[in-house]
């Protein structure tokens, strides 16, 4: 058995004495760990004596003692009769310190999915001035919303801190569904509603839920960003159809040559483009996703905003047990970090997922899903609707006037009717991925149109504008640099 090691090359450097340094039983650890994955103690070595280690770091015994027995529980070190020695361990293959030949490891592999998963735009702050899908964030009543949440922690039972119904707390999704009966003409009941972490999951659900590896899903062209990650890592075939003034538009070649699983549709008020599909097509895509056996997953992020008469009803309820699968979310009528969005199932459906959600979920939330039922109940929830719905007419208008009067390059604005968005269109000359980047520069957050496209035409050039989270009184400041940006993006690309 190889002798003790030299002390020097064991720790490499003293112990540190000061107190940022942490414990040094802990320090001891740690030096004698990457000894041994850094392959400087071997093997078979047998490490130096708990007193002689001591003596020589002058350092308490104990120090040392606790130190060897923390290595031997993790398996890096063996106590035997002739002292304490190192384990046999497998090689990590971790690269030496510069100087020394080298080995490069092999790198295990991501799944081959991820390479067609696209980055989307830079994370930014919510507070960054027109960045779209952000509500006006100070405008929320907190002080409702923390009693609702007192209520919620107070009145339930120690229980609630455990694992609750994987489906979602069944007093939120009674409330969910008398919403939407009457805000959104949705039909269903209490059972076939499913609580999620937000709209991304909804959808996320319904790919897992509904598709196989190699079948097709349809998305909107421009369209929402989120679906198309849901279904490349549902490993799908991704068919782009066209959005136009009246919403998603699909032929009759299209449902003959790429007939899909799925139909990702945001029917109420199409994103970014802002259009409303109209009673003809709806009608019509959901007897051919009958015909063809395909499943419709009509988003209705943030339909309740209407800004002229009263909200669209939503494309669920059209028919009975129209195959459509119903998402919402409160990111946008409640605040994004709630992460509280629902999935609305076909009534034919409900059996068979059942047990499968039961074991993909597990129930979390529990105290938010019953604040959020309490809000509801109490009627919060509607008024607080209101005075939003209001206040994102206000800022719309104000964005358009501003638009109108200061934005002096060729433009032309999509939008408006709904929602917390409006399009502005630009000549491609004007490269909106680039107005896009620089507008960062100068916290300001509008998203190129073109990259909610997988093959962008000229036409779907512009920026999409959020007045959601913007003051009115700032639009017309915010436009004048916009313009600038997109003037200037136009001359460094002549």
């Amino acid at each position: 058995m190889p002798n003790p090691p030299d002390l020097a090359a064991l720790l490499e450097s003293p112990l540190a004495r000061d107190r940022d340094a942490g414990p040094m039983q802990r320090q001891l650890h740690e030096r004698l760990k990457r000894a041994i994955l850094d392959g400087r103690l071997a093997p078979g070595s047998r490490l130096p004596g708990s007193r002689a280690l001591a003596e020589a770091l002058a350092i308490s015994r104990n120090t040392v003692t606790a130190a060897y027995e923390h290595l031997a529980a993790e398996g890096y070190v063996q106590p035997d009769r002739q002292g304490t020695r190192v384990t046999e361990l497998s090689s990590p293959a971790l690269p030496r310190r510069a100087g020394k030949s080298a080995v490069t490891p092999a790198t295990p592999a991501t799944a081959r999915r991820l390479a067609a998963i696209k980055p989307g735009t830079p994370f930014t702050e919510p507070d960054a001035a027109l960045r779209p899908g952000v509500p006006a964030l100070s405008h929320f009543p907190a002080a409702a919303w923390r009693r609702a949440l007192d209520r919620a922690i107070r009145t339930a039972s120690p229980a609630t801190l455990g694992y609750g119904n994987p489906l979602g707390e069944p007093r939120l999704r009674a409330a969910i569904a008398r919403h939407l009966a009457i805000a959104r003409g949705v039909r269903c009941a209490p059972r076939q509603v499913v609580i999620a972490e937000g709209a991304q999951e909804a959808i996320s659900l319904c790919v897992r839920l509904l598709s196989n590896p190699g079948e097709t899903g349809w998305i909107e062209e421009p369209g929402y960003r989120g679906v198309k990650s849901a279904m490349r890592a549902g490993d799908l075939r991704m068919v782009p159809i066209r959005v136009d003034a009246e919403g998603l538009c699909a032929s009759a070649r299209d449902w003959r040559e790429h007939p899909p699983r799925l139909v990702y549709t945001t029917p109420s008020h199409q994103y970014p483009a802002g259009a409303v599909l109209g009673i003809a097509r709806r009608l019509a895509l959901i007897a051919q996703a009958r015909a063809h056996g395909a499943w419709i997953i009509e988003d209705d992020y943030d339909s309740e905003f209407r800004h002229t008469g009263e909200p669209i009803g939503a494309m669920q309820g059209l028919v009975p047990d129209a195959p459509v699968l119903y998402i919402g979310t409160f990111s946008k009528t409640m605040f994004p970090s709630l992460r509280l969005g629902f999935l609305v199932l076909p009534e034919q459906l409900v059996a068979g997922v059942q047990a499968p959600l039961e074991e993909m979920l597990r129930g979390g939330h529990r105290h938010e899903q019953l604040a959020m039922a309490d809000f509801i109940e109490s009627g919060q929830f509607g008024r607080h609707l209101g005075r939003m719905r209001r206040l994102y007419r206000d800022r719309q208008q104000a964005l358009r006037l501003a638009l109108t009067r200061h934005l002096k390059v060729p433009h032309e604005i999509d939008g408006g009717y709904c929602g917390l968005h409006l399009t502005v269109r630009l000549p491609p000359r004007f490269d909106d991925r680039q107005i896009a980047a620089e507008a960062l520069r100068h916290h300001l957050a509008p998203v190129a149109l073109s990259s909610f496209a997988v093959q962008p035409l000229p036409s779907d050039n512009g920026l999409v504008l959020g007045y959601g989270n913007t003051s009115a009184e700032l639009f017309e400041p915010l436009v004048k640099r916009l313009s600038q940006l997109a003037r200037a993006a136009a001359r460094s690309g002549a």
